[in-house]
């Protein structure tokens, strides 16, 4: 188990006052910034002065405080703030990888991303293989000569595979390849960075904000890849532009200073959630039970104190078995049958019609993604056995159990 560093506490170390003394940041709603001198601002186009702000496609002092909190969190030297987490994950891949590289990936990984790497990368000549993450002679095989980055999730979706980001790290040093983590599903308990990975990637719509009130993402990585994202000349992400809005950057900042507390309680309550349900035969996926066949690895990838996340899944065989199910959840008050996660209430989804609908049935089926596969972002119920007991009683009343 992973015991040398606590997330919250770097958060809590930083100092981050507002521009009055205000214990919040001031939030700068200024799209441009004004300079004494003309020198200055030159130098600041180019790259060449710190501390100055030039316009809020390239940097604002919101979305950098956010960025700093991130990094803190995180460990790494610096952090990148965008306006959803597709762009953190698009931006991110585009400034490491030019036509003619190629990139591997693990086959089970969020719609969206699976989408972009299989759909839209082939446009710029940029060649992916989907492999199975957990199989690590697979990854070593995939690699080529043009290989420049290795992608995935820390805890895949919606399959809840665990990858193993030491030894990914390891892979990707020899080779000279950069590793890229997505930890949207687990932050806190799970620090990527601090494993070997290169550079995080968060969707900050999720866990992080955890109030499903905005879309924002995240880049955390050196100075040097931040720097070269932000660059007024060739910077992926300056150039496409994805600037998240000073005011949702000050409302996620306020919240990432309760995620600690959210993710003990996402934790406990997903794991009194799986234990329940697999005492009644239903077939459970979750990272926290000894029956899950990574849960020895993820032990010793897990920050202490934080459990195992909110995320589990099970296993009702059939779509139509599936939808009875959420939709009997739903009226009996257990969740929400809606698609994201990280919310304060329950929410939960049948995975292959829904966020993995972008995925081909076939391949689905070769990554053994079930059709009764429900997907559950557990959240922040007070009492977790009273809404036990209604998912017992809907899977009793449809006679799935």
């Amino acid at each position: 188990m992973n015991t040398s560093f606590d997330p919250a506490e770097q958060i809590q170390n930083l100092l981050q006052f507002g521009e009055f003394g205000g214990v919040n940041p001031s939030i700068t709603d200024s799209s441009t910034f004004t300079f004494l001198d003309p020198v200055t601002m030159t130098e600041t186009f180019l790259g060449h002065t710190e501390g100055c702000f030039l316009y809020s496609r390239h940097w604002n002092p919101s979305n950098k405080y956010l960025a700093d909190a991130l990094a803190a969190m995180e460990g790494t030297e610096n952090a990148w703030i965008t306006a959803s987490g597709m762009a953190a994950i698009t931006c991110a891949i585009l400034q490491l990888c030019n036509s003619g590289d190629h990139l591997i990936t693990s086959v089970t990984t969020y719609g969206g991303t699976f989408a972009f790497l299989s759909n839209y990368l082939p446009k710029f000549n940029i060649s992916v293989s989907f492999v199975d993450i957990t199989d690590i002679d697979s990854i070593k095989q995939a690699i080529r000569p043009n290989t420049k980055l290795i992608y995935t999730e820390t805890v895949t979706n919606p399959l809840l595979q665990i990858s193993d980001i030491p030894v990914l790290s390891d892979i990707a040093r020899e080779h000279g390849i950069t590793l890229m983590v997505d930890n949207t599903f687990i932050p806190m308990a799970v620090s990527p960075a601090r494993l070997g990975a290169d550079i995080v990637v968060y969707s900050l719509t999720k866990f992080i904000n955890g109030k499903n009130d905005c879309i924002a993402g995240a880049i955390c990585g050196t100075n040097d890849f931040i720097d070269a994202l932000s660059n007024v000349k060739n910077g992926t992400a300056m150039l496409l532009g994805p600037v998240l809005d000073p005011l949702r950057s000050s409302g996620i900042l306020k919240n990432l200073h309760t995620l600690h507390i959210r993710m003990k309680q996402h934790s406990h309550n997903a794991m009194t959630m799986a234990k329940g349900l697999q005492k009644l035969g239903v077939k459970v996926i979750y990272p926290g039970l000894p029956s899950h066949p990574q849960h020895e690895l993820f032990c010793t990838m897990v920050n202490p104190g934080y459990g195992y996340g909110g995320m589990m899944a099970i296993d009702v065989e059939t779509v139509e078995k599936a939808n009875e199910l959420m939709g009997m959840m739903q009226a009996e008050g257990v969740g929400y049958l809606a698609v994201s996660l990280g919310y304060f209430k329950t929410l939960f989804s049948n995975s292959g019609r829904s966020t993995s609908s972008e995925v081909p049935k076939e391949v689905q089926q070769k990554m053994g993604l079930s059709e009764g596969l429900v997907r559950f972002s557990i959240g922040l119920d007070n009492n977790i056995d009273k809404s036990l007991m209604k998912v017992r009683y809907c899977l009793t009343n449809l006679r799935i159990i």
